[in-house]
């Protein structure tokens, strides 16, 4: 390798991540979208690395690490996710080009997202949780699921994807929570009233770009090694 290279990768963000956890999977996608190349560190929450402690002390992933001598953190999924598109976004996810047809895309893009991370989330993890201990309200749980699936659904019936027939940042967003609902009761769901969904969840599991973003990589602690991504 030489000098310039090394230069180059001792400058790049740094990307800390679990590899399964939906919220560092949105970002890793969003990064991955951008093609912002970026060192990613792959962790796992029972043993975080002090670097990531000391420039995030809440201990959540992901963390973005901008600036490695005076700290510039991002740790929160979607910001991280803005930060990657605003650099650069070559398949408009934020539907930047759309500016002219009278409707702000990002604003409604932004409060979706915000209804499905704050109030599907939290149903999501009661019906997931009423799966894992064989309690009783499991058809109650994902019943408050579905209410939230069926707008998407509607959406779906509209458009190839959620926004538009363009892929945007909602798609990206929301892709990991729906995954994550579509695994709870896996029989159920294959016949569940939502032709669109699976047709719109699959597109994105069979796809390269998820097999790349969900590729297991060493973790970092174990053998320090750089992997650029993006």
């Amino acid at each position: 390798m030489t000098t310039d290279n090394i230069s180059v990768m001792n400058n790049l963000p740094i990307l800390y991540s679990l590899r399964n956890c939906p919220y560092a999977m949105r970002a890793r996608i969003a990064v991955f979208k951008s093609k912002q190349p970026i060192e990613l560190r792959d962790i796992v929450l029972s043993n975080k690395p002090d670097e990531m402690l000391l420039v995030s002390p809440k201990g959540t992933v992901p963390v973005l690490v901008l600036d490695k001598k005076v700290p510039t953190v991002i740790d929160e999924s979607l910001d991280i996710m803005l930060w990657a598109l605003k650099q650069s976004d070559p398949d408009d996810l934020l539907h930047n080009q759309q500016v002219n047809t009278g409707t702000n895309k990002l604003d409604e893009m932004l409060r979706l997202i915000a209804i499905f991370d704050q109030e599907f989330k939290t149903k999501l993890e009661a019906y997931r949780c009423a799966k894992r201990y064989h309690e009783d309200n499991i058809t109650e749980c994902r019943y408050a699921c579905e209410n939230h699936l069926k707008m998407i659904e509607e959406r779906l019936n509209c458009h190839a994807f959620i926004m538009s027939d363009k892929e945007s940042l909602a798609d990206i967003a929301l892709l990991p929570f729906i995954r994550q609902f579509a695994r709870v009761e896996r029989q159920w769901y294959l016949q569940a009233p939502y032709p669109k969904i699976r047709q719109w969840l699959n597109h994105y599991l069979q796809s390269p770009m998820f097999s790349k973003v969900m590729f297991k990589y060493p973790l970092w602690l174990d053998n320090d090694e750089t992997v650029v991504f993006g």
